[in-house]
């Protein structure tokens, strides 16, 4: 940490020019991170999780195509690895041994929210060698997914939570700010960092092109219910 900054001012900025790797969902909190990291380094590349059977992102249970879709959109190699939630840990780490082999120093986070003490983000950054950056961090939710909006990111919700104020009406619904209206007259987080929801990314000015998805069907897991998206081949 530099001399004379806080560890909250540390964790949002790296040194200009450095090599990162961003921690990737696909959703709009880790895209919006990655937007900020590439005006301050180089991106060496992207990690995310898959569910243990490799098929479905761990977090927002996007299929691997649409993954690769993205990653190829934003122009960057992407790791991943299959993990149980007990293999998490692990197989995370491996991954950002292969981007420090990539030339990466710096790990991108899009959490708003991680405790300053205690962070898991910060201990696996620190195991494997690597600075941690959360561009987002601590910064207020309105702002955070209004400049999002903003800068002509397109994002669909993929997930919701029903318990917490959302319904299944809400998947496929694009992020506007008007739908950001909606979500405050309804008493829920406009970023979802209660667990309201899950977003995918779509386009935006770091995408050469858009991803062209199809709706699927609507899953229900316990609280959750997830929508199904297939890349549409042209």
């Amino acid at each position: 940490m530099e001399f004379g900054k806080t560890m909250s001012e540390s964790w949002k900025t790296m040194a200009p020019g450095q090599k990162f790797v961003a921690s990737y969902s696909g959703g709009k909190d880790s895209t919006l991170a990655l937007y900020h990291a590439l005006k301050m380094g180089q991106a060496a590349g992207l990690i995310a999780m898959l569910e243990e059977h490799g098929q479905r992102s761990r977090s927002h249970a996007m299929p691997l195509e649409i993954i690769h879709a993205q990653a190829q959109a934003l122009g960057l190699p992407i790791l991943l690895a299959s993990a149980s939630w007990q293999s998490y840990e692990a197989e995370f780490l491996k991954m950002l041994s292969e981007a420090r082999q990539l030339g990466a120093e710096v790990l991108i986070n899009g959490d708003l929210d991680m405790p300053e003490h205690g962070c898991w983000h910060e201990k696996v950054a620190a195991q494997a060698g690597l600075q941690l950056c959360m561009p987002l961090w601590q910064r207020p939710h309105l702002e955070v997914i209004q400049e999002f909006i903003q800068l002509g990111f397109q994002t669909m919700l993929v997930t919701v939570n029903l318990k917490l104020g959302m319904t299944a009406a809400d998947l496929g619904r694009i992020m506007t700010l008007d739908y950001v209206d909606e979500l405050l007259r309804r008493g829920i987080d406009p970023c979802g960092e209660g667990g309201e929801f899950h977003t995918t990314v779509l386009d935006g000015p770091l995408f050469k092109k858009p991803i062209p998805v199809r709706q699927g069907e609507i899953l229900y897991h316990g609280d959750y219910t997830f929508l199904t998206l297939e890349l549409e081949h042209h």
